[in-house]
């Protein structure tokens, strides 16, 4: 259980974590970009679910978060996207074929910060609120 006061580090960790795919996408880690965005994405969710007294989140997916938040519109969309880098953006077996790194694209992980940084930013505006 996580109190609401703990709220701000969840959004603090999920900036971060956004900092560090950026640096992934520098050096060419594209599949570990796209996984740390859809993280990145969920811990700021996550932190505004604290931030309004839930207790308990037992998903990790975006799009359930988003779900749960009555987000929708291009975030909902957002969510969609970022889910599918959950699994496999880390483990070969999640894809047909090859190793997530030799599959995920400079073009994909670009997007990925662009939807995760469109979420943190979401999420940092209703914090204020």
């Amino acid at each position: 259980m996580v109190p609401s006061d703990r709220a701000r580090d969840w959004l603090m960790q999920a900036k971060d974590d956004l900092e560090f795919a950026r640096c992934a996408l520098k050096e060419e880690f594209f599949a570990q970009c796209c996984f740390v965005c859809q993280q990145a994405a969920e811990k700021a969710l996550k932190a505004l679910l604290f931030k309004r007294g839930v207790r308990v989140i037992l998903t990790h997916s975006v799009l359930k978060l988003c779900q749960e938040l009555r987000l929708n519109g291009r975030l909902r969309k957002a969510a969609g996207v970022l889910d599918q880098y959950y699994l496999s953006g880390r483990y070969p077996d999640a894809l047909p074929g090859g190793a997530p790194f030799e599959a995920f694209s400079r073009d994909q992980a670009r997007e990925s910060l662009e939807l995760a940084s469109g979420l943190i930013a979401a999420v940092e505006r209703r914090f204020k609120r």
